[in-house]
């Protein structure tokens, strides 16, 4: 098979990976295309946590299975090798002795990271590996910071003014970015296991941190309120959505709300600690500039989006400082969508 074939159904494994975006999360996104004389026989991609992987999907929909004997599985993340939920995905492919596997990105899980690599090859199958490599990381990328940074993906999202505000002295910020914007914000919601504010943001904006302006599930909501000074009656300890209250005093559980201390020495790390134990492997960050800012000085984000919109404050509330390059740039009605990455 010449490399552009193979980067061809590569795109396709990619394009099916897609498919599980905001619902396997926290297993990676996986696509799996299974190829016989230049057609496609077989298709998948993992479609649920907890259940069948891509490689399982793709075998199930080849009609004739005495094909895989001569063909070749394109898969974007490194066959499992382990057994989790499922059994491993390398045994499969070798039960039914596939040709060759071609593969975007090595797993870097412990419990796999290139053991299902040296099982196909021990077992006399080609495999290839790296094929859209950059391509398949970007696509995995909450799932590669969680293994190998030990901490969730983190976006830092604000809006602020043409002079660089984000709220006016008495911490109001309603309406900064236009309606246009605040419902692209919510379609964001949807796709990161969880939202993070800190506790002016909660004290002053009483936002409720669910999706309503956007079909799809609400993300966790986390709170940092070190002194326990926050009202009980704020929005974000209704109870209506998991939510929970990171602090230097208490550690309580109540229905769909839990009080978890940390270390004030070390807040951050206590709370992202705590946050991949629990499987959570994206979060929003939605301000303030306080806690924007602590993690852009200890490096702790990953991407950036900023609005920055046409009208003006004069004075108020400055936001985040902010030194990385924009990468992209486009307009959201009358604001400008700003994005940056921590390269």
């Amino acid at each position: 098979m010449s490399k552009e074939k193979d980067k061809k159904y590569m795109q396709r494994a990619l394009e099916l990976a897609k498919k599980g975006f905001g619902i396997v999360s926290p297993n990676p996104m996986v696509g799996c295309v299974i190829v016989h004389d230049d057609i496609i026989i077989g298709e998948g991609w993992h479609e649920k946590y907890g259940e069948a992987h891509a490689e399982v999907n793709a075998i199930k929909n080849v009609k004739n299975l005495t094909f895989l004997k001569e063909a070749t599985a394109y898969v974007t993340l490194e066959p499992c090798s382990h057994f989790g939920k499922t059994p491993p995905c390398a045994d499969l492919l070798i039960k039914h002795r596939l040709k060759r596997v071609v593969i975007a990105n090595q797993d870097s899980f412990p419990l796999v990271d290139g053991g299902g690599i040296k099982k196909l090859r021990e077992a006399g199958i080609e495999v290839d590996v790296g094929v859209l490599s950059k391509e398949g990381r970007n696509l995995n990328k909450r799932f590669f910071t969680r293994v190998e940074k030990k901490r969730p993906y983190v976006i830092l999202k604000w809006a602020q003014t043409a002079d660089g505000f984000i709220a006016r002295e008495n911490y109001d910020s309603k309406w900064i970015s236009n309606e246009k914007s605040r419902k692209l914000v919510h379609k964001w919601r949807v796709e990161e296991d969880a939202i993070w504010v800190g506790t002016n943001t909660a004290k002053y904006d009483n936002p409720r941190l669910n999706v309503r302006d956007w079909e799809g599930s609400d993300p966790i909501r986390i709170v940092i309120d070190k002194d326990l000074s926050l009202d009980a009656g704020l929005n974000l300890f209704d109870q209506e959505i998991p939510t929970i209250c990171y602090n230097l005093n208490r550690n309580r559980k109540e229905e769909n709300l839990e009080w978890v201390k940390v270390n004030k020495e070390k807040i951050l790390e206590d709370i992202f600690f705590d946050l991949r134990q629990r499987g959570i492997q994206s979060v929003l960050v939605e301000g303030g500039a306080c806690l924007i800012e602590s993690l852009i000085e200890n490096n702790y984000w990953d991407e950036a989006r900023v609005f920055t919109a046409g009208n003006k404050f004069e004075k108020g509330i400055k936001g985040p400082a902010f030194r990385a390059a924009v990468e992209r740039s486009h307009q959201v009605d009358n604001d400008r969508l700003d994005i940056y990455y921590n390269t």
